[in-house]
């Protein structure tokens, strides 16, 4: 077939984040209370996100300080995984879908 020219494949996205990127983010919050020590906040931390003792204790402080403190931003499973395991350790945490 002379003069037919091969339609070429369509691009396909390789990068694993392109995908995460375009989806929206969701972010796990918590709130303060009057309830909860804040050694308490920290090692909850601690346990629920692997975290250093020194990122917990910032996040804590934050909460504090702030009312609130952003603690991860992930996908919705994710997100609502970690909530409801802080929730599990009587803390107030919420998700929110990332503007």
């Amino acid at each position: 077939m002379a003069g037919s020219s091969e339609n070429p494949a369509p691009a396909i996205d390789t990068d694993p984040e392109a995908k995460t990127a375009k989806e929206p983010g969701y972010l796990v919050v918590c709130w303060d209370d009057p309830v909860n020590l804040m050694n308490y906040v920290t090692h909850v931390f601690q346990k629920v996100f692997g975290w250093d003792r020194a990122k917990a204790e910032r996040h804590m402080m934050e909460v504090h300080e702030k009312g609130k403190s952003v603690l991860v931003r992930e996908d919705f499973e994710m997100a609502e995984f970690h909530v409801h395991a802080l929730q599990g350790y009587s803390l107030n945490a919420t998700v929110e879908q990332d503007a």
